[in-house]
């Protein structure tokens, strides 16, 4: 299977993607491009761009592109561990992320990503492990007609 173009994966996020407003720009095995629209909602009491923002949009481009890349293996991807060191704030405008595979091991994906501004001043960065395991339901997916 090839992997869905980034509109189509914005077209199938659920949750809590869809409620802090995440959306791929590009995603490949290898490399992810994000962004998220800065709202009042997002902010912390003192007007920053809330951490926990930032930790989300890692885990879930990372978890994204890991799961895409191994489902036809009858694999899953979920967030392992999630770093996140802030490095300058981010009060309005748009998050970027871009994030960068380390690692493609047969059981942890390592990821690296790189949030900044609209200036492309480097704001945070993480670090992400995603674990791979084999799916609940026990394979590959059925074949498409």
């Amino acid at each position: 299977m090839a992997i869905p173009s980034a509109d189509q994966i914005n077209g199938a996020l659920r949750g809590f993607d869809r409620l802090y407003g995440l959306q791929l720009l590009s995603c490949s095995d290898s490399e992810v491009r994000a962004q998220v629209i800065v709202r009042e909602e997002l902010k912390q009491p003192a007007g920053l761009v809330h951490g926990g923002v930032y930790a989300s949009i890692a885990e879930s481009v990372a978890s994204l592109a890991t799961a895409v890349a191994v489902f036809d293996r009858g694999e899953m991807a979920m967030g392992m561990s999630n770093s996140t060191s802030f490095l300058r704030p981010i009060t309005d405008g748009i998050v970027h992320a871009h994030a960068t595979r380390l690692h493609r091991g047969r059981t942890t994906w390592v990821w690296d990503v790189r949030f900044s501004d609209d200036d492309d001043r480097t704001c945070a960065v993480t670090r992400m492990t995603i674990a791979v395991r084999p799916r609940p339901d026990g394979g590959p997916p059925p074949a498409r007609s």
